[in-house]
C-alpha cells in the first residue's frame, strides 16, 4: 500500500468520523438548547481565572493558636463521649 493511498484512506475515515461527531453534536444542541452557548474554550476559562484571582488569607500565629485550642477542646469532648458510650 503506497503512502498516498494510505493517506487517502485515513482522510476518508477522519471525514466520516467528523460527520458522525457533528451529527451527535447537533442532536445534543437540539436536546439542550442552552448548551451551545455554554461551551467555553480553554482561553475563555483561562481569561476568567485571571479576571479575579482568589487568594486565601494566611493565618496569623494567634489564629493558629486559637484553632489549636478549639480543636483540643473538641477532641477532648469526643473522647469523653466515646468513653461514656463504652461504659453503657
Amino acid at each position: 500500500m503506497n503512502k498516498q493511498f494510505r493517506e487517502a484512506l485515513l482522510r476518508a475515515g477522519a471525514q466520516q468520523r467528523y460527520a458522525v461527531l457533528k451529527t451527535e453534536l447537533d442532536t445534543l444542541v437540539k436536546a439542550f438548547p442552552g448548551l451551545d452557548g455554554a461551551v467555553k474554550s480553554k482561553r475563555q476559562v483561562a481569561d476568567k481565572a485571571t479576571d479575579s484571582p482568589v487568594r486565601r488569607k494566611r493565618m496569623s500565629a494567634a489564629e493558629r493558636k486559637a484553632v489549636g485550642a478549639r480543636m483540643k477542646k473538641y477532641w477532648a469532648e469526643r473522647r469523653k463521649q466515646a468513653a461514656k458510650a463504652a461504659k453503657e
